[in-house]
């Protein structure tokens, strides 16, 4: 092992050190002093919980998920007690079952199992494939790396805040991450049937996989010939698990429909376009960043799943998922993954004088997005040094985490220009993908 590779790879593994210290000696131990001074509930707090519990009730005592004494349940395990309304203090988010019913097949095999067991479990479900859905996308992309620099890209993911708090809540957002990557590389190796069924089970998060289901239904039926394995698996593996959902549920789909309009009120924040700028110019980018992204999309369809342009057009249609969702929860951002692996593909491949060639807005948000996530390990890390020596560290929690709202809006204009203005970009990616 080289010198270069050595420090790299110590480098990685202080600054995720770091991140995990941060987490819970500054962020966490800020929450318990602030939940004990205010007297907020605290119980499990495990995001897995409330859909963990709605799959055993339904699946071993045939009782309604959706129903307000469920959510009753769910409270007094996730806070420790049911919240307040009358307590100003007590959260505002109900924490009700707000999946499609069909996730309790996925979560079937675990219903029996005390939850303490299952939190362990999936804590380890989730980190291994989140390490999987990483090598994938390096397949995906064409990034050739030797043990050395792979271990150093999968230690830095795991040192960012958006797969340490999926992990540590147990949050299904990393699962279908997960799927979004499996079903990607095997479109691209040419197994159109798997990847429909892996893209289907993604559904079980439908505001994460929306916007990729409809490109990839696009592209698909844009040469159905070819493509109609994919297609039909996707629509006939989501039509089994919506209909088996009936017969085990009937009339799941207004409960579900109900109960995403509760949680619209009571959980769903701004967009990270309306918490960068206002909630009125957030919706116009929105609709902006949408559109943008069907005219890519249609301009792409055609192309083959080992084109580069495929690529290139499901990182983006990913990342913006990202900004324009109503959330700006970092655990949803493991999805920029292959988009941020393109974007530092196109920055390590570069010469300087390609890269003074390059389009000036394109360098300025890689330059924007390389300092946020520099700033997150570094602040994080430092916060997590400090917190042996004063516990005042925790009065600077946030720091960290200005990051994560600017890196992934970072990133997307960064796609965007690189789909857009593509010049000088093909040589240096190439170029990268032959390095050893």
């Amino acid at each position: 092992m080289a010198y270069a590779q050595r420090l790299a790879l110590a480098a990685a593994v202080f600054v995720c050190a770091g991140t995990w210290v941060y987490v819970d000696r500054v962020l966490i131990a800020h929450q318990e002093a602030e939940a004990r001074v205010r007297g907020t509930p605290r119980g499990n707090l495990s995001d897995l919980y409330p859909s963990w519990l709605a799959a055993r009730e339904l699946l071993l005592r045939n009782r309604d998920p959706y129903s307000p004494e469920i959510t009753v349940e769910i409270q007094t395990g996730y806070y420790g007690r049911p919240i307040d309304a009358a307590r100003p203090n007590d959260p505002t988010n109900q924490q009700a079952f707000a999946y499609p019913v069909y996730v309790a097949f996925l979560l079937a095999p675990s219903v029996k199992l005390p939850f303490s067991e299952v939190q362990v479990l999936f804590r380890w479900l989730l980190a291994g494939l989140t390490a999987i859905s990483l090598l994938l996308w390096l397949h995906v992309i064409g990034l050739r790396l030797s043990w050395v620099p792979a271990t150093v890209v999968v230690v830095l993911v795991f040192g960012t805040f958006p797969v340490v708090q999926g992990i540590k809540l147990q949050q299904l957002s990393l699962m279908v991450a997960a799927l979004i990557a499996g079903s990607t590389f095997f479109l691209v190796k040419g197994r159109l049937t798997l990847a429909g069924i892996l893209l289907a089970l993604a559904m079980i998060k439908p505001q994460l996989t929306v916007l990729l289901a409809a490109w990839l239904m696009l592209w698909a039926f844009s040469r159905l010939y070819l493509r109609w394995k994919f297609a039909a698996a996707f629509v006939l593996t989501l039509a089994a698990l919506m209909g088996a959902g009936e017969l085990l549920l009937p009339g799941w789909i207004h409960e579900f429909y109900v109960a995403v309009l509760a949680y619209r009120k009571y959980a769903v924040s701004l967009s990270l376009l309306g918490e960068l700028t206002t909630p009125t110019l957030g919706l116009l980018l929105t609709v902006a960043a949408l559109s943008i992204t069907a005219i890519i999309c249609w301009n792409a369809r055609n192309v083959r799943a080992l084109d580069r342009e495929f690529c290139r057009t499901t990182s983006l249609v990913l990342a913006v998922t990202v900004v324009v969702i109503p959330t700006i929860a970092p655990y949803n951002q493991p999805l920029l993954v292959p988009g941020a692996l393109l974007v530092g593909v196109s920055w390590m491949g570069e010469h300087w004088s390609e890269l003074l060639r390059t389009n000036l807005f394109i360098r300025i948000f890689r330059g924007v997005a390389a300092v946020c996530l520099a700033w997150h390990w570094i602040s994080a890390t430092v916060l997590a040094a400090a917190s042996f020596f004063s516990s005042r560290a925790q009065e600077f929690w946030r720091l960290p985490l200005w990051a994560s709202i600017l890196t992934p809006v970072a990133l997307t204009v960064c796609l965007g220009l690189m789909i857009c203005f593509p010049a000088g970009m093909a040589a240096t990616l190439t170029a990268a993908e032959n390095e050893p």
